[in-house]
């Protein structure tokens, strides 16, 4: 079982202070991953250092980033790889999500999603991959999509229209990078009961129509997306590049 083992890597988790970030960085620090926490600087990013520190004894770094700033993202990868070494994996987790009628969404909603969960995906991916190309080194990317890669709900036409890219994103640059050892692999969650979603939770009736309609009956937890993460962050993934991988609890499976 060593082939699931991701001892001696250093990898690189956005939104990781809470949420699906925080699991995965967790779950890639107990399989020997060292880590680096990136999202806002806050007290949840600095929490969830000293929780993954006291839990696993693993190296973590943490770096404050801001990527609705897109066109600083190059330069912030470049430093960030001179203090802390360059990762092997790339999570790219962080994303929001702003709700309206499409008739109603302004335009800054409209950038404010895709800018967060597909340009600064894309760039941050960029900016690993060349200095692995740079270094000859191989490497993983695995990008959080969502059921709306492939699916749409009312009011979220920012969120399921950059989520969708993010899907192609995947294939796009697991073919551009597949002779660079570069394999490019997405997560779509299900319905995950994190900070984001918890509206939807506490509302009684779309928590009722959640647990009717997944065939497990139940919401995922951040545990349930990090465990399929450490897998395509390991070497038992080697052949398996330009994947959605839906875990979702049998969500898209029925109707």
């Amino acid at each position: 079982m060593d082939q699931f083992r991701l001892d001696g890597k250093l990898a690189l988790v956005t939104g990781a202070s809470r949420g699906i970030g925080r699991g995965v960085a967790l779950a890639m620090a107990e399989a020997g991953a060292d880590v680096i926490l990136a999202a806002r600087a806050s007290a949840d990013l600095d929490e969830a250092a000293e929780e993954i520190r006291s839990r696993t004894g693993r190296a973590v770094h943490t770096a404050g980033v801001d990527l609705g700033d897109t066109a600083a993202i190059p330069a912030w990868f470049d430093a960030l790889v001179a203090r802390t070494g360059r990762p092997d994996v790339l999570v790219n987790a962080a994303g929001i999500t702003r709700r309206a009628p499409a008739e109603d969404l302004s335009l800054q909603d409209w950038n404010d999603v895709i800018g967060i969960n597909l340009t600064a995906s894309f760039l941050m991916a960029q900016a690993f991959a060349k200095h692995l190309i740079a270094a000859g080194a191989p490497g993983r990317i695995i990008n959080i999509a969502s059921l709306m890669t492939a699916a749409a709900r009312k009011t979220t036409t920012a969120y399921t229209a950059s989520k969708g890219g993010v899907g192609q994103l995947t294939k796009a640059l697991a073919v551009d990078w597949a002779d660079k050892g570069i394999l490019v692999n997405a997560i779509a969650p299900g319905f995950i009961a994190t900070s984001m979603t918890r509206p939807l939770k506490e509302n009684s009736e779309f928590d009722a129509w959640i647990l009717k309609r997944t065939p497990l009956a139940r919401w995922g937890a951040p545990e349930d997306i990090a465990l399929p993460a450490v897998f395509l962050a390991s070497p038992a993934s080697k052949f398996v590049t330009g994947q959605v991988i839906y875990v979702d609890g049998g969500f898209m499976a029925t109707f």
